[in-house]
Order: structure tokens, then sequence, then C-alpha cells
């Protein structure tokens, strides 16, 4: 009976809005705040996660609230020059020395030169190389 009370009401506000999504939520939210039915509706299918939010949020500050400390007063500053951040950014976008997603461990920019593999990495590919698959069994 909820659901159906919920999509009512969204079928109305979207008919008072002339099918506009945006208007239809807004008006939705305003009913909410003065049809506790209507908000239910809407919060049910989400409740257990707003509830395990909420106990999560007081089981890590058992104090209720979020500390003041944790909030920093002032934003943390940059690590570099305000005036090289941009070029930083457009560096970064542009891909110049940059990973290429699933090549990461051989690209430059994070690895540098490949390292010389040591003779027993080479000793253990050329005796798995040698190997041949053993026979099904029939």
């Amino acid at each position: 009976m909820s659901r159906e009370y919920a999509e009512s009401r969204i079928r109305e506000a979207l008919r008072l809005s002339r099918g506009n999504a945006t208007k239809a939520r807004q008006q939705v939210i305003a009913w909410s705040y003065e049809d506790p039915r209507l908000l239910m509706a809407l919060a049910q299918p989400h409740l257990t996660g707003i509830v395990a939010h909420a106990v999560n949020r007081v089981v890590e500050h058992p104090e209720g609230a979020i500390i003041d400390e944790d909030i920093p007063a002032t934003p943390r500053t940059l690590d570099m020059a305000p005036d090289t951040f941009g070029k930083e950014i457009l560096k970064a976008l542009s891909g110049a020395g940059t990973a290429i997603f699933g090549h990461e461990s051989g690209s430059p920019a994070l690895s540098g030169r490949r390292k010389k593999a040591s003779q027993s990495h080479i000793d253990a590919l050329k005796k798995l190389a040698g190997r041949t698959p053993p026979a099904d069994k029939k």
C-alpha cells in the first residue's frame, strides 16, 4: 500500500509540474515534510541502509555527533605553488608521462627502466618453458 501511495503522489507531482522531473522532485520533497506517510513510503526501501549508517556513526563516535576536532578549521594547503597547479592538472589530463590503464607496471612514469632479471628468475622461466603439459588421462 505504501509503495502505491508514493507512486500516486509522484504521478500527481509530475502532472502538476507538466512532466518536469526536477520540479516534481522538489514538490515531493516539500510534501514529505508535511506528510509522514509519504516520507515513510519513500524511505522504506532504504531504511536498512539509513539505520546502518546511523548505527555506524554512533559506534565510530560514541558521544554522538562528529567531534569538532575532526573538521579542520582551515583547508589544507597545496603541495605546489598556486601558479603551477593548473599546469600540473593539464599535464596529468594530457597523459604526458602518465601510466596507461593496464600497463602501470611498465609505465616509465612509475617504474623508470625495467630492472634486469636475476639468474634464478631466468632459470625458473626456462624450466617452466621446457615442461610439456601432462597428457590427458582417458
